[in-house]
This record gives structure tokens, sequence and C-alpha cells, in this order.
């Protein structure tokens, strides 16, 4: 089969390279995907770079330890092994896994399911890993409820798009912030206002909650948003080679009972229960992925460095 393949950790264009690899076998537990379509995020640049360092140990400490990119998919079983109960040849599915920029993938059978009916495999491709974030971000970090004013700084994103959808889904006033290009697109997911983050600084204040997906703010400029007693969400972070910004998570931590705030950093976690409660959303009509670009699987490394500086509206995808 056709793989996106990385031997090296840096820049996609450098690293990536398409090749003939032995199509997967699947074992006791897994499913065999063929994939129709993988999902493109600022994790895959991460990964190729080796970013954070701090990161290494898990990926890889001095080249890749998973030789093909890709952490979601969406597709058709081919295959199910012994003790697979839950699905069968023909489902089609979405889900996580490693190594999706292939045509197929051996996935275990708790990390996919039958995947939305009103989504295309190219859209559902997009649900898990951004949406996974975006709903724990509001639901459990920030813990949205209705008639509260949340605040989503990098509501353009594919986090930011879904954090949006949610935030409003759990009856909060949304403003969000993003470049004036996607305002429109931005305002069509439901939030309320929506500022142009060239424009300079938010000047608003009085938000119950701020769900962060830039990584930018200072700690002083949040406690000048939020009420007393308000939240903050951290979801990700950008600067720094060892950390990538989320050393500001353990000072936001430390700084914040003397700011009057709540500061709760977010590492998310893939869960079945929240890719299944996703996909009720979406078939109620309560969320709608955001997919802008698709790709040819050969053109992957063009894909994520399309997403990196922020060219896609939303999500990206590649096809095998």
């Amino acid at each position: 089969m056709r793989a996106m393949t990385q031997d090296a950790y840096g820049v996609p264009e450098e690293v990536l390279r398409l090749r003939d690899v032995d199509k997967p076998e699947v074992g006791a537990g897994e499913v065999l995907v063929r994939v129709r379509a993988a999902a493109v995020s600022g994790s895959d640049w991460h990964i190729l770079r080796g970013l954070p360092y701090a990161a290494r140990p898990v990926v890889g400490v001095r080249r890749p330890r998973n030789k093909v990119p890709g952490l979601e998919l969406a597709g058709t079983v081919e295959a199910v092994g012994a003790g697979v109960t839950t699905l069968k040849v023909g489902d089609e599915v979405f889900g996580w896994c490693s190594g999706a920029f292939c045509e197929y993938v051996a996935v275990p059978e708790g990390q996919v399911t039958v995947k939305p009916a009103n989504l295309t495999p190219e859209q559902a491709a997009a649900v898990p890993i951004a949406g996974f974030t975006a709903l724990q971000a509001v639901r459990d970090a920030a813990r949205v409820r209705a008639g509260q004013k949340v605040l989503v700084l990098g509501a353009s994103g594919c986090v930011g798009t879904y954090a949006v959808q949610l935030a409003k889904h759990h009856g909060a006033e949304v403003t969000a912030v993003c470049g004036a290009a996607k305002a429109g697109m931005v305002a069509d997911l439901g939030a309320d206002h929506v500022l142009d983050h060239a424009a300079g600084p938010v000047t608003a204040s009085g938000f119950d909650v701020v769900i962060d997906l830039f990584g930018n703010p200072s700690l002083r400029t949040l406690k000048r948003l939020l009420k007393p007693g308000g939240t903050v969400a951290l979801v990700g972070g950008t600067g720094g080679r060892w950390f990538m910004g989320t050393d500001r998570w353990f000072r936001a931590l430390l700084a914040a009972p003397f700011l009057g705030i709540k500061a709760r950093p977010l590492v998310h976690k893939d869960r079945l229960d929240d890719l299944v409660l996703l996909r009720d959303l979406i078939e109620a009509g309560a969320v709608t992925p955001v997919l802008d670009r698709t790709y040819r699987l050969d053109e992957a490394a063009a894909a994520i460095e399309d997403v990196r500086r922020g060219r896609v509206r939303g999500h990206a995808v590649v096809t095998p």
C-alpha cells in the first residue's frame, strides 16, 4: 500500500516521502480500515519536527518512533480481528490511530466507531482529536454553563470552530477572536460577537470564561478579561522548543490564586465515549465540522504547512 513516511525529524517537505509499504495485518481486537480521509492538524507539524523536546521520550528521542504520521481518520472496515464485537466488515467508521496518512491501517476496536450518518468521510475525519479537545475544554476544564459569557481565543482553527459551537450548545454567550478573513465563517457557527485579532487587544471584560487556544495572553491580561473568580481554560501553547509554551500552564496555576482567577490547563484525552457523544451532537445538528481543504496523500507536506501558517479555515484532510 501507499503511505507517507518519515525517517527523521525536520520540516515536512524535507522529511515526508510517499512510499510503498506492507499492508498491515489485523490483530486480535483490531479492525483493518481502508482510509478514506485523514485529518491534518498542528499536532502533525509538531510531531514531524519532534517538538516540543519534552515529548521526545514518547514520540522518539532521535528519530520518530512511528514512521507514518497522521492521528485521525475516517474509512471503511475491511476486516475484523478475533474478539471484535461492535464493528463488522463494511461499516463506515471514524476515530483516532497512529499512522493515518496511508491507504490501510489496523486500529484497536475501541478507537473507532460508526461515523455520523450526515457526514462525508472527509468531514468525519476532521472530528476526533479536535472535537475531543474542544469538548473537554468547554465541558471539563471551563465547565461552561448556560448564561455565561465566554471568550474563545483562536476561534477559527481546528479546535476553535468546535469550541464556539459547543459553548453555544451549553447556552453561553460567545465572543470569538479570529482573523478578519475568517470572521464570517465563525459568525455562521453561532458566535454572538466576532473580534478581529489584528485590531488590537480585546477591550471587553467581564467574561466568566476564557478558552485560550492560542497561548499568548499574559496572566495580567487574562485577569482584566475575566470576572473575579472567572476561569481560563489553557489549551496548548506557543513558543519554546522544550515545552512549546505549556510551561506557562505551571506559572498560571501558581499565580491564579493571587490574581483571583481560576486556571485550568487541558491535556485532552482520547475517549470512545466522547467520540460517540460528538457523533450524537453532529447527527442532531448541534455541531458541524468546518472542512476547508482536501489534499491528495502526496500533498500531505503542503497540507501540514498550510495548517501551520493559518491558511486553513477550520480543517484540512488528505485522501489516499
